[in-house]
């Protein structure tokens, strides 16, 4: 039996080393790496030449979807499954753009997780059929990715100028994005658009 290399992308160290126990106890796969940042994960999966990287969604330095996204361009070859504590349909949508050939949700039993791993390695793809359902009801996000990042910068509370900055864009062409991004929301002010877009997964 060939022994599948995993790695391991988790934030908390208590959830990823329960993981990673968990996970060794399979008899096919071997937990080759462990990294608690998303900006760490392609040089880890490189380094340790990893078959399946598991990923968390919510980690400093870069998120599981960037971090996907990177590992799908410059390793192909490497499959990617995404795990979150959010299900939030939006999310879903994103990580598969991103590359990534199942999404569960964290909870799920390590029984479940080592399967999804072993599907992906034979090509197939893994969702969780409650947030597919979700994902399909809820529609794609409705932001551009101009909006998406114009709303991104306002949630730390961010003024106009500061997002025109950082963003190399005119205090105008902010405001008009976040008047749009506002109204998209359904939302009365940005705080709550940004609440509501993050809610559906689409920040």
């Amino acid at each position: 039996m060939s022994m599948i290399r995993l790695l391991l992308a988790e934030d908390q160290s208590m959830v990823r080393e329960a993981l990673a126990a968990l996970l060794g106890l399979e008899p096919d796969i071997e937990v080759a790496a462990q990294v608690a940042r998303g900006d760490e994960v392609l040089a880890a999966a490189r380094e340790h030449r990893v078959d399946v990287a598991l990923l968390d969604i919510e980690m400093p330095g870069m998120t599981g979807i960037e971090a996907a996204a990177e590992l799908h361009r410059e390793l192909p070859g490497v499959k990617i499954v995404v795990v979150t504590t959010f299900g939030r349909p939006g999310y879903l949508r994103r990580a598969m753009e991103a590359g990534a050939d199942a999404f569960l949700v964290k909870d799920a039993p390590a029984s479940q997780l080592a399967e999804a791993v072993r599907k992906v390695l034979a090509g197939e793809r893994v969702i969780d059929p409650t947030l597919a359902a979700a994902a399909l009801a809820d529609g794609a996000s409705p932001l551009t990715d101009r909006e998406r990042d114009v709303l991104r910068a306002a949630a730390d509370g961010s003024t106009n100028a500061e997002i025109a900055g950082a963003l190399h864009l005119s205090q105008g062409t902010v405001r008009n994005y976040l008047s749009t991004a506002i109204q998209k929301m359904v939302a009365r002010n940005r705080a709550e658009a940004v609440r509501i877009a993050r809610e559906k997964g689409w920040l």
